[in-house]
């Protein structure tokens, strides 16, 4: 048995299932979709059952106290163009599990998968971890039934199998939707047999990434687990090269595998340590709870809470109706798009190397003033178009890319229990000469295995680790 790292990577570099081929998991996907029922319907913010509006702040609140809020503030800070605005923001202070069962099998890594529907998702279902559960869910607030395979993680080393923790992660979620939401990213393994209840597939890391080519088929909850399984640990990586265990990958797939082992970047690890330190010191964010009803700026219409200019995010209510969750119906708030987003990596080879360029993000959610981000993210609240004033000074690079630099492109959307049919595209482009791209002081370049070691500490934004999921070696 080798590292988890060197185990990840096996399954990450194989397609090859002794359960079934990826294009019959596509298959499996598509005919879940058709044969369960879940009917989701706008519906007027007063109708949302037992939601409803604070009487003192407005806020969008649930009788019980529990599941989230939707709560209006205010923030200031003294970085970037836009120094103050107000908005709504969801508030959930409990952290919920995403977790994904893996067993080895026959020698390979492998992945237990659920196909889940959300009433967001633009396809109706997509591929989930074995579990996705908000502290609420799985304590069973909604009084249905306790999510399948919870136990495995409450309690790994007493419960079903024994599991052991391969990975154990605090994450966080959106800044620019959520108040400082996270959640608890991890992986069990065990030994023994585990009942695969209907719903439920094993697949191949490989296969998984495989299918993050298809537009809107991987869940916002899986890309982020994934991203926290480390594919090298650097100490064995020059044998696989002399092996000659990578010499099938493309160039660029090599490149990258290269770059998650790499011993050094052009900035050292404290370095680059240090460039977060100092963007945490040197910039001041204050968020200020003003309550959804003194909200400069926005609207609440019966159907939605929307900026008066059409532009942002917006809430709005559903009504659900579903023959396959633990409540077969239910009603809830949604944070929708106006439009498509764009959230892209410029990478280059420096010094022999593969790096990211990546951006110190401030928003609102932010637990610690700046997360690290990529080098492009416009999306809920960051619009599109260079000639904004708050646009990236990268944009035009990422939306008009010179011919043959564009390494993934994919539509992805992001979690459909929270949002509704929010998509973003996902963009790598690579340059030639990283030399002569002006970088300002909130940029950075670093390796894969910077990114990594930042990402296991709640340092990379949920933006960035689902972009990084996406990369693929098979």
């Amino acid at each position: 048995m080798g590292s988890t790292a060197e185990r990840f990577l096996k399954s990450a570099r194989s397609e090859n299932s002794r359960f079934q081929s990826t294009t019959q998991a596509v298959a499996w996907l598509q005919s879940t979709g058709a044969e369960r029922q879940l009917q989701v319907r706008q519906v007027p913010l007063g109708e949302l059952g037992e939601w409803s509006f604070d009487d003192e702040s407005g806020d969008l609140v649930h009788k019980s106290g529990k599941f989230f809020r939707v709560r209006g503030i205010r923030t200031q800070t003294d970085a970037g163009n836009v120094r103050e605005w107000d908005q709504p923001i969801i508030d959930q202070p409990e952290i919920g599990i995403l977790g994904i069962i893996t067993r080895e099998i026959e020698g390979q890594l492998y992945l237990l998968m659920q196909a889940k529907m959300e009433p967001g998702n633009p396809l109706g279902v997509q591929l989930t971890p074995t579990v996705q559960a908000t502290r609420s869910n799985y304590t069973q607030v909604h009084q249905g039934a306790r999510p399948p395979y919870i136990e495995y993680f409450t309690e790994p080393w007493q419960g079903p199998g024994r599991a052991r923790v391969l990975i154990d992660q605090l994450q966080f979620e959106q800044g620019s939707a959520f108040l400082r939401k996270r959640n608890r990213n991890i992986v069990v393994e065990v030994t023994g047999d585990v009942p695969v209840l209907d719903g439920f597939r094993w697949l191949t890391l490989g296969q998984v990434k495989k299918l993050l080519a298809v537009p809107n088929l991987i869940s916002m909850d899986t890309r982020t687990v994934i991203s926290c399984m480390p594919l090298s640990d650097g100490r064995q990586a020059e044998g696989r090269r002399q092996r000659g265990e990578i010499a099938d990958l493309s160039e660029f797939s090599s490149r990258v595998l290269a770059s998650f082992a790499a011993p050094r970047g052009v900035s050292t690890d404290d370095e680059v340590l240090s460039w977060i330190t100092d963007l945490k010191c040197s910039h001041q964010l204050t968020v200020t709870d003003v309550g959804l009803r003194s909200l400069r700026g926005w609207r609440t219409g019966d159907l939605e809470i929307a900026h008066e200019d059409g532009r942002y995010l917006r809430i709005l209510g559903v009504e659900v109706e579903s023959d396959s969750r633990e409540v077969i119906r239910w009603s809830q708030p949604l944070v929708g798009a106006v439009e498509r987003g764009l959230i892209a990596f410029v990478v280059a080879e420096i010094d022999g190397a593969l790096h990211f360029l990546a951006q110190a993000h401030i928003e609102p959610g932010n637990a610690d003033t700046v997360m690290v981000g990529p080098t492009v993210q416009c999306a809920l609240g960051h619009e599109l178009r260079s000639d904004r004033p708050h646009a990236s000074p990268f944009l035009d690079l990422i939306e008009y890319p010179a011919s043959g630099t564009v390494q993934f492109s994919c539509v992805q959307s992001e979690e459909g229990g929270r949002f509704h049919r929010v998509e973003n595209e996902y963009r790598v482009v690579q340059i030639d000469a990283a030399n002569q791209l002006g970088v300002p002081a909130n940029f950075t370049w670093m390796t894969g295995r910077q990114l990594q070691e930042l990402l296991r500490f709640g340092l990379v934004n949920v933006e960035a680790r689902s972009l990084l999921s996406c990369l693929s070696f098979t």
